[in-house]
């Protein structure tokens, strides 16, 4: 969404594509991210929403890394940072926006193949015997 744009039309892409995040451009780079919780705090009851803009509620400092960043290093930085989120770029494209839900799906994705069942890990049966 362009910086310049009604931060209702944000909200309502939001909705109709049923995401939290939207890059934001200006002149047609990037220019910033705007998040749900971020037009939340501007379009309040008893704002009016046409005269809100993206720009009003923009996070203008983005964290963004080439989509070859090693994981770890995007995982480190946000957690480091307290970002909720990272755009990824290809070459001089957007490619995504990677958030802490994604993260968090994914790991407890990764967490249900590693235990299967009830979530629970396999008993311990303590260390393993020493040879005598």
């Amino acid at each position: 969404i362009d910086v310049g744009a009604a931060a209702s039309r944000a909200r309502e892409m939001m909705e109709e594509h049923r995401i939290r995040h939207l890059p934001v451009t200006r002149d047609g780079e990037i220019h910033g991210i705007i998040s749900e919780r971020d037009l939340r705090l501007v379009l309040r009851p008893g704002a009016a929403p046409t005269e809100v803009r993206v720009a009003d509620a923009c996070q203008e400092d983005l964290y963004c890394v080439p989509d070859d960043t090693p994981l770890d290093i995007v995982l480190t930085t946000m957690a480091e940072r307290h970002i909720g989120s990272a755009v990824v770029r290809r070459g001089d494209h957007l490619a995504g926006i990677l958030t802490v839900t994604d993260v968090c799906r994914h790991f407890a994705e990764v967490l249900r193949a590693q235990y299967p069942g009830d979530g629970t890990p396999p008993e311990d049966d303590g260390p393993p015997a020493s040879a005598a």
